[in-house]
């Protein structure tokens, strides 16, 4: 009977002993994944970093900084704005003696369609 217990016991250690190491390997696992997790998030992100600063070059060199680009439609805006403005001052007096000789000059008429009966 002792050594019935004796291989219980050694069976039980034995258990004991593959249990501890089962839980060990599940660990390493657990810590392998989260290297792993942490190695492609610090890879995406250094991967994000590149295509952004890629990004940046391309949009300076071909479309200037976004001060530059504000600024060069100000400035054709007050090209266009001073353009119409010339244009108003050398139209604006004839206009103005077109639409006062309408004015003066009515010439009052019945209309086709009146019947007067």
């Amino acid at each position: 009977m002792a050594s019935q217990t004796q291989g219980i016991q050694q069976l039980l250690a034995a258990e004991k002993k593959a249990a501890e190491k089962v839980a060990e390997a599940r660990k390493r696992k657990a810590r392998r994944l989260k290297q792993a997790k942490d190695e492609a998030t610090e890879e995406i992100e250094k991967f994000r970093q590149e295509r952004e600063r890629a990004f940046k070059e391309f949009e300076a060199k071909h479309m200037g900084s976004r001060e530059g680009v504000a600024a060069k439609i100000d400035a054709d805006i007050r090209v266009k704005l001073a353009d119409m403005d010339r244009a108003i001052q050398t139209r604006k007096d004839p206009f103005i003696l077109e639409i006062l000789q309408y004015v003066y000059n009515i010439s009052p008429e019945v209309h086709k369609n009146y019947n007067h009966k």
